[in-house]
Formats: structure tokens, C-alpha cells, sequence
């Protein structure tokens, strides 16, 4: 099961060898085997793929994540078949009704209050009015729960902060973290044969990963987690920098649960979209198995 991200953040040069990732800078070549890895970031223009290579991350169900010069992600590559009964469950998915939607969403934003809820109190923080609004949150979420919560969270969890100052280095470090989350989450549900353009409650016409932004929102808690542990630390910088940058690809390796069981966030996403194809196919949103939030910071060193 492949379970590695690698980083690179210097002017390569990307191939294969026996089977094998190389990667060549300067002087030094390092191969890791192809089978291990999960995505590939890209954080640096100066990168050259072979063909060969492109194919074999394809065929291994491996994301590649492609930075601007900024070092924010722009770009997600992935296979184009991902699971041996890709139309068995297309049409499964397709032919999902509207109440099924509205009750897995439902589930979703009750799961992402409550990571919320608990990320607060592991801090010691008041969560407010998270903890009895999980229970008011109805099918479809017809009353926006989900960004009520939004303004209780983000007002007790940081100071001095908003969500869309664009030049706070938090919230590079949030979109980073979500980005990664992201990536995972697109690559897990093709590889369960589900279409990621195919939402559960985001339907937008131009976004290829609809499903994606679905399934990510129990998830953000576990990335603001190690955001704010990040944050913590910083002095005068504005910008990402390479320390950061890897710290927070290594959210895939942070702890989660998921029903009664410790894992991985990527192993985690894995169970998730499994799960939604099993709700799916028995017609039964409370099949669909949602992260709980493990306060058990683990944050393991990128490749």
C-alpha cells in the first residue's frame, strides 16, 4: 500500500529506473520504489518528467501536485481509470438520489462541526455552541450550520484572524494543508472508482473534484491542528517556507479515527471513500465512515 510523499523542492530531473522513481540532482540520484509512493509534489518549476515515468505513476494511481512560483498548488494530475469496475460504479454513483445526498452531506457537516468542537477543547478553548449545534444540523444542511460553526471556530481558535486576509501566513499554511487533504481525497476516489466531478453537495460545472471538496470538510480540523502547532512557532516570516512546506505534506502520516480505529489520514481517506461506495450501493448514508479528530500530533518528516 503506498504510503509515502515525495517533496521535491530543487531543480530535478525525473524518470525511471528499474522500475523505480529516480530522481537526479546535480550529482545525486535517489530511486524509491513506485509502488510506496502516494503523490508527488512538484514544488518547483524546475522539473523535467519523462513520459515513461508519467505512465508509471498513472498506472500506480500516484498524484502529482504541481506548485506555482509561489510555492501554492495549481495542479492535480491523475489516472484516468482508477478501480477494475470504473462503470459498474459510475453508473452507481450516478443513479444516487437526492435524499441519499442530503443525508450523507448531513453526516458530513456534523462530522466536521464536531472535529471542530473537539480541536477546540483539546486546547483548552471554549467551543461554544459547536458542541449542541451537531445535533441541530439537518438533511442537506439546509440552515448552513457548517458556516455558523465556521464563525464560532475560527473567532476561538485564532487571534487577531480572518479567514480570507490572504496575507496572513496562516491561511498559506491552511490552504497548503487542505490542498495536500485534497489531492489525497481525489486519488482515493478514483482509485474506489467513484467520479470525483460527481458531488454529494457541491455541484459546480467547472470543479473536477466536487466529491473531493465534499469529503475534505471532517478532515480541515486535523490540518488546522498542525497549523496552529506551526503557527506557534513563527516569527517574522510572510512567506512558506521549505520547513514548512514539507512539515505540511506530512499531514498525510497525522493521526485520525475512523470508527474505533487509530490510523492515518491516508489510510483514513482510503476507508472513507470505500465506505461511500458501500453506502452507495446499499443505498444507506450511515454506512459512510467519517474521520473523528485525534488529538495526537505525529507529523512525519517528507521525503
Amino acid at each position: 500500500m503506498a504510503w509515502r510523499g515525495v517533496h521535491i523542492s530543487q531543480a530535478a530531473k525525473i524518470g525511471l529506473k528499474q522500475s523505480q522513481l529516480l530522481v537526479a540532482m546535480n550529482d545525486n540520484e535517489v530511486t524509491i520504489p513506485i509502488e510506496d509512493i502516494s503523490f508527488l509534489v512538484l514544488d518547483t518549476p524546475q522539473c523535467t518528467l519523462t513520459g515513461a515515468i508519467l505512465a508509471e505513476l498513472a498506472n500506480a494511481n500516484v498524484v502529482i501536485i504541481q506548485s506555482d512560483d509561489k510555492h501554492h498548488p495549481t495542479m492535480m494530475g491523475l489516472p484516468f481509470h482508477g478501480h477494475h469496475k470504473q462503470a459498474e460504479i459510475a453508473h452507481l454513483q450516478i443513479g444516487v438520489t437526492e435524499p441519499f445526498k442530503k443525508r450523507a452531506w448531513q453526516a458530513v457537516i456534523q462530522a466536521k462541526i464536531n472535529n471542530q468542537a473537539a480541536h477546540l477543547l483539546n486546547l483548552g478553548r471554549d467551543a461554544g455552541a459547536l458542541p449542541a449545534m451537531i445535533g441541530r444540523v439537518k438533511s442537506g444542511d439546509t440552515q448552513n450550520h457548517e458556516a455558523q460553526a465556521a464563525r464560532i471556530y475560527w473567532g476561538k481558535l485564532f487571534y487577531n484572524y480572518r479567514r480570507a486576509d490572504d496575507s496572513d501566513l496562516r491561511n498559506s499554511m491552511l490552504n497548503y494543508g487542505y490542498a495536500i487533504v485534497r489531492a489525497l481525497l481525489a486519488r482515493t476516489i478514483t482509485a474506489s472508482g467513484l467520479i470525483p466531478a460527481f458531488g454529494i453537495f457541491h455541484n459546480s460545472i467547472s470543479n473536477a473534484f466536487n466529491l473531493a471538496d465534499d469529503l475534505i470538510e471532517p478532515f480541515r480540523p486535523t490540518v488546522d491542528a498542525l497549523v496552529f502547532r506551526l503557527s506557534a512557532e513563527l516569527t517574522d516570516e510572510k512567506e512558506l517556507t521549505l520547513d514548512h512546506r514539507r512539515t505540511l505534506v506530512g499531514i498525510m502520516n497525522e493521526s485520525i479515527r475512523l470508527n474505533d480505529e487509530i490510523m492515518t489520514l491516508q489510510a483514513a481517506t482510503e476507508q472513507c471513500a470505500q465506505s461511500l461506495v458501500s453506502a452507495m450501493r446499499h443505498k444507506n448514508y450511515e454506512i459512510l465512515k467519517l474521520p473523528i479528530f485525534e488529538n495526537n500530533p505525529q507529523a512525519a518528516a517528507a521525503v
